[in-house]
């Protein structure tokens, strides 16, 4: 299963992207500057894992709680 992880805007901290965040989120991306990226659910779910460990990713608000989301992905979607 595919997911798309995205960067969540509303998510307005900044300590988990300048603590690693950024790398890590870089590292994912096809082309530098993409705000979303679709990945199999298997690397998403490790990516996660990462960006967890990484200070400031919950630092958010209830409605936005981390910098980056992850969203399913219709099965009829064209990705």
């Amino acid at each position: 299963m595919l997911v798309r992880l995205a960067i969540d805007y509303e998510h307005a901290g900044r300590r988990w992207w300048e603590g690693g965040g950024q790398d890590l989120w870089d590292a994912l991306l096809e082309s530098p500057g993409d705000k979303d990226v679709v990945v199999d659910e298997a690397v998403a779910h490790s990516w996660v894992a990462q960006a967890e460990a990484i200070e400031g990713w919950n630092d958010g608000p209830e409605y936005a709680p981390h910098p980056v989301v992850v969203q399913g992905i219709d099965a009829d979607a064209d990705v």
